[in-house]
């Protein structure tokens, strides 16, 4: 999966961006089992990766947020 630039989020749908995280959540999950359990996964780096594009969905999205209150 690609990594999603700032752009590309600040252009999704809110909806979308909400099912973005679920997956990248459920697959930082997957990830984070297979290290506890002892596996080696094939790029570790992966997990710091998805937890980058989270926060960075997350920040447009609050930026979407204060733009909304603030015209109000």
């Amino acid at each position: 999966m690609p990594i999603l630039r700032m752009k590309d989020i600040r252009t999704m749908p809110s909806e979308e961006q909400k099912k973005k995280i679920e997956e990248l959540r459920t697959e930082i999950m997957r990830l984070k089992t297979m290290v506890e359990a002892g596996g080696a996964i094939e790029n570790p780096s992966r997990i710091r990766e998805l937890r980058r594009t989270i926060a960075r969905i997350l920040t447009a999205s609050n930026e979407k947020k204060k733009e909304e209150t603030g015209k109000k």
